[in-house]
């Protein structure tokens, strides 16, 4: 605590100095500074929304003064310094992070303001209102604001919205589309909503076909004369001499696709016919009895930008093709007065039919564990000429314990080889028609994946996993993945009698590494509101379920062995759930605060007494509490019998967690944070191995925290993140002395991406 009592000595010192400083003395003679406006409303009659409307008012008066901070203007400050003959590189570096430029009372003017203000006021109904600005100057403080008063009469409201028709088809169109309009008696005149409705017309009408059809044709009139009070009806017109392109519907005559488009080449090859479609491809590229479902344009049909934005957006989420055009031609022989006629041509432009990576990861542990660790990947596009994607991935990992002590070079190895085969369609016994998704086509995912982990002095562990499934998007936010086919198989072996003294001496452990196979089925709920970038409020919703055993157990019947067996295998049978929630606020343009929260559950029953290991919660380690190791916390308050033991994983079948991470710009490319976690894993039934590790009313007292901080190297979304932290409360310690901030040994995290 010592050092964080020096920090806040610092920053108060830092403070006083700021305040100290006097800024006016830097003002050249002839200025002041601005210090803002201020707006007082005064009417005749209520006025709704008042609070909204002076809001949109105040966004009118510029420019905008000089940022403070507790009465002080650090910004100012270290702009004026920064201008001295010798700077220095502090008041430099700080001007370039949070330096302002000065506003001054000569970049402002009142009377243009006033106009704004009336101006505004008018586009939402309030005609004829008065603005007096009176300008308040203080010489020995040299600054000056400005004040607005306004006075705003009662609005003009509406009484009728009425469409001036002709024998046109259009009109019809647009006449039955004013019944969902906004607009409606008793409202206000306001000009964004008459601008909203225009654009509303013009995209039903251009849904209808009208393809040449802008919004700028419409027109509004308003009449007053009719009233004696302040009430007008509101006539909507098109204008005149609109061009006859422009006021009739267009059909597709022909769909074309050139499935292996080059840019900048010739695209006249051979034509293949399928489904009224035209393909044309020299040779086969993309089957097109797999590339049509895709496409959601047809000869015949009226001309619909909305079919065109899907038809773009399921063709790109095949993942063969990195460009997708699609062009309108008209075709004026074959275009009458009262309908047009349109060619569409879709090019597609695949990526690479081959791509290469790899990863290479330098891993330090605070514990003296460290090593390389190597990822190898091969991509396969269009496997089949229907869009399939291969992707296989290798992993190896070597971690040593270097220094001195007893567990000095003990090493663990992990290999890995995983291969997923994805289907841009829906492999299922029963045909849906394409627009049954209306946002997105499944896809079918299989999966085949071998994993090989050995740690010296105590055990080799080999599986084989299995996965049959579908995922699919059903709108830009939201991701479905279910798997209703999902086998592992897990063997031990070569096991050293230290490990096996382990085993034997803790059965609850032995039982998660006997069940070898687990057969179920997994389904999860993805909602990415993070990918809003521009949004201040972002969430994050993932939840999973995933339950194992229940058909293995219904098919073999229950014998008289205990556990039962599959195969000759012990299968697994449990049930769990868990929900990851994310909240980022945005605080600026590039900074913000992001929190989350994990709850997760796990249940073994029937065949099960505890749930198989690789199944287990974790925590600790870069994406969870980062003041501990990577699986050294908890399970609840337990504490391990050797604390320099080399690979003892501590797990549990609850898992509950909270962060909070501040991000902020430091250079280009370089962000800084600063973070608090706290969870921890607990069991559900009493182990007398694990003493201490069942879950209990007293769990918040019994959560691992810590508080630290971090770097990240942020390029195009590429991160490489560094964080530094330390325990503030270790439930493993004896009551009493949990509560310690141990700064002398922090923990060092070395990952990829974010943590949440």
């Amino acid at each position: 605590m010592k050092l964080y009592f020096k920090y806040i000595a610092y920053l108060c010192a830092g403070l006083f100095l700021l305040q100290a400083c006097n800024i006016k003395k830097f003002v050249p003679e002839d200025e002041l500074l601005y210090k803002g406006a201020k707006i007082t409303m005064e009417s005749d009659t209520s006025i709704k929304r008042k609070s909204r409307l002076k809001a949109e008012l105040e966004l009118v008066l510029r420019p905008e003064p000089n940022s403070s901070f507790l009465g002080m203007q650090p910004g100012l400050y270290f702009h004026y310094k920064a201008q001295r003959e010798k700077p220095g590189f502090i008041n430099k570096f700080l001007n370039k992070q949070i330096g302002e430029e000065p506003v001054y009372a000569s970049d402002v003017d009142p009377l243009r303001t006033e106009d704004l203000l009336k101006n505004r006021l008018e586009n939402r109904g309030f005609f004829y209102s008065t603005v007096v600005s009176n300008e308040n100057r203080n010489e020995d403080k040299k600054e000056m604001d400005v004040a607005y008063d306004i006075d705003v009469p009662s609005p003009y409201l509406l009484e009728n919205y009425k469409l001036d028709t002709d024998s046109l088809k259009i009109f019809k169109e647009i006449s039955n589309n004013l019944k969902d309009s906004p607009i409606e008696k008793g409202m206000r005149f306001d000009l964004a909503t008459l601008k909203m409705e225009r654009e509303r017309i013009d995209a039903n009408l251009k849904s209808k076909g009208y393809y040449n059809f802008n919004p700028g044709f419409l027109i509004f009139e308003a009449d007053t004369n009719q009233y004696e009070h302040k009430n007008f009806d509101l006539f909507l017109r098109l204008k005149k001499d609109v061009p006859t392109e422009s006021i009739i519907p267009y059909k597709l005559e022909s769909v074309n696709i050139y499935p292996n488009y080059d840019v900048g080449t010739d695209s006249s090859t051979a034509k293949t016919r399928y489904a009224e479609k035209n393909f044309f491809q020299k040779e086969i590229f993309f089957k097109p009895k797999h590339l049509d479902p895709y496409i959601l344009l047809e000869e015949g049909q009226y001309y619909n930008p909305e079919n065109s934005r899907n038809t773009a957006r399921r063709l790109g989420d095949i993942g063969a093709y990195k460009f997708v055009n699609i062009n309108y031609t008209e075709i004026d022989s074959l275009s009458t007065d009262s309908l047009g006629v349109l060619e569409t041509n879709i090019y597609l432009s695949p990526l690479n039919k081959r791509s290469l990576r790899a990863e290479i990861q330098a891993v330090t542990k605070s514990n003296g564990f460290t090593g390389p660790s190597l990822a190898l990947g091969y991509t396969n596009r269009n496997l089949f000429k229907g869009g399939e994607i291969l992707n296989v991935t290798g992993d190896f990992g070597y971690e040593v314990q270097t220094g001195g002590g007893t567990q000095a070079g003990l090493n663990s190895i992990q290999l890995g080889l995983q291969g997923d085969l994805i289907f841009p369609r829906l492999l299922f016994p029963i045909n849906f028609d394409k627009n049954w998704f209306s946002y997105s086509i499944p896809k079918t995912k299989t999966s085949l994946g071998f994993d090989y982990l050995t740690r010296s002095k105590l055990f080799s562990l080999g599986s084989v996993s299995a996965r049959f499934g579908y995922l699919w998007n059903a709108n830009r936010f939201v991701t479905h993945e279910f798997y209703p086919i999902s086998l592992n198989y897990v063997n031990l072996g070569n096991t050293t009698q230290e490990f096996q003294d382990i085993l034997d001496d803790n059965p609850f452990l032995e039982r998660s590494f006997n069940q070898e196979f687990i057969a179920g089925l997994t389904y999860s709920f993805l909602y990415n509101g993070l990918i809003d970038g521009n949004s201040r409020h972002q969430f994050f919703i993932n939840t999973t379920l995933d339950v194992a055993g229940n058909l293995i157990d219904a098919i073999s019947g229950r014998g008289e062995e205990d556990p039962q067996t599959f195969l000759n295998l012990e299968y697994a049978q449990y049930a769990k759930a868990d929900v990851d929630l994310r909240y980022h606020l945005k605080t600026g343009s590039d900074s913000k605060i992001a929190t989350r929260l994990f709850a997760g559950y796990g249940i073994p029953y029937g065949n099960s007494d505890v749930l198989p290991f690789t199944k287990q919660y974790f925590a600790g380690g870069p994406y969870s509490v980062r003041a501990f190791n990577t699986r050294s916390l908890g399970p609840g308050t337990y504490t391990p019998p050797n604390e320099e033991g080399a690979f003892f994983d501590q797990a549990g079948n609850i898992r509950l967690e909270a962060n909070l991470e501040y991000r902020f710009p430091l250079f280009p490319y370089l962000y800084g944070a600063v973070f608090a976690d706290a969870g921890n894993v607990w069991n559900t039934g009493e182990n007398s191995t694990l003493v201490g590790g069942e879950f209990s009313k007293d769990f918040m007292n019994e959560l691992g925290i810590g508080t630290g901080f971090g770097l990240r190297v942020d390029i195009q979304s590429f991160v490489i993140r560094v964080d530094l932290a330390a325990p503030l409360h270790d439930p493993s310690l004896l009551e009493g002395q949990r509560w310690e901030f141990d700064y002398a040994n922090p923990v060092l995290n070395f990952a990829i991406g974010y943590p949440f």
